[in-house]
């Protein structure tokens, strides 16, 4: 992967349709539990609710992104060559953790756990208290890794479940 290459996924992916609707749905769940409460309901808190994922998502993004283009990390997601659910689930999920490098070999993603990290801490700063304890910035971190790790299975085998969509 290119600097440029590099630049571009990050630029489109903090203005992309997924990054839109994937911070209104986080928004929609964080107000349906009221959480944080100091943020009230209503248009005003939801919009709050918005800022708060979106800035999280921005933060986390140019923090692996600077990473990456520094350690020449390219975390997109390779499909496995992997026969059997269980391998390739196994390769999915390892591949959240993992980044490919220019020669090829994968190791331990540090701009993924840096963006990871960053995002969940450095978006305590702007949280009331309720929400601002290490513990929380914890959680936040955990969820991120999951979820990469639920879209990478998702991206593993949504080609598969495509085509015997088609043939049915």
């Amino acid at each position: 992967m290119t600097q440029e290459e590099r630049f571009q996924r990050y630029a489109s992916g903090l203005v992309s349709y997924k990054s839109f609707i994937g911070s209104a749905a986080g928004a929609g769940m964080a107000h349906a539990r009221t959480r944080p409460s100091e943020w009230g309901g209503g248009t005003e808190g939801y919009g709050r609710r918005l800022a708060n994922v979106y800035g999280t998502r921005f933060v986390r993004s140019t923090i692996e992104y600077g990473t990456a283009a520094a350690l020449h990390e390219d975390n997109r997601y390779f499909p496995s060559e992997k026969q059997g659910f269980w391998p390739r689930t196994k390769y999915a999920i390892g591949s959240a953790f993992l980044a490919r490098h220019d020669d090829g070999r994968r190791s331990i993603s540090i701009s993924r756990f840096a963006g990871a990290t960053g995002g969940a801490f450095i978006s305590r700063t702007w949280q009331p208290p309720s929400v601002a304890t290490p513990g929380d910035g914890a959680v936040s971190f955990g969820i991120n890794m999951g979820s990469n790790m639920g879209f990478n299975i998702i991206r593993e085998f949504w080609p598969d479940l495509k085509r015997r969509m088609k043939r049915n």
